[in-house]
């Protein structure tokens, strides 16, 4: 495993749009371990492959606290419904943060690793990680979904 670089905002790789991955092998499952490091030492609780400069449709997402680890290839959203207003921030964007608009359920389809196709179900911060990762599949960066960017004054 290998601890890679973090795209940041104004490098042109974060507003394409990433391809379908078509292979399920060992190259793929090197670049999920390289993300899940380079995730855990920035301190994040999600990551997606055009992050760390890879224009494939995979994302990560750990949140040790509700014990949630995922690896997500080909994701798509298939339900959505609620919607809540909080605070987002980006490991591609430091230091900024902003009030996005989500929906407060979402269910993804997706595929493991080696090719098995699962869904999972998502609530307030899950549901929120899931479509922010997931946007960046598409090029969108969590600023261009945001009502209202934070000052650094309000920022705890």
């Amino acid at each position: 495993m290998a601890i890679r670089n973090i795209v940041k905002e104004g490098d042109s790789v974060l507003t394409k749009k990433c391809h379908y991955v078509t292979k399920f092998d060992g190259r793929l499952s090197q670049l999920i371990d390289d993300m899940k490091e380079t995730l855990a030492q920035a301190n994040g609780i999600g990551l997606a492959a055009p992050q760390v400069g890879i224009l494939r449709r995979v994302v990560i997402i750990n949140i040790p606290e509700q014990e949630i680890e995922l690896e997500l290839v080909n994701p798509e959203i298939t339900e959505q419904s609620g919607t809540q207003e909080e605070v987002e921030g980006c490991l591609s964007c430091p230091n900024q943060w902003g009030v996005t608009q989500r929906p407060m359920y979402v269910t993804v389809k997706a595929f493991d690793r080696n090719g098995n196709e699962f869904t999972v179900k998502g609530e307030a911060l899950l549901a929120r990680c899931l479509c922010h990762e997931l946007d960046h599949l598409d090029g969108i960066l969590f600023k261009d979904k945001t009502i209202r960017m934070l000052k650094p004054s309000e920022v705890e």
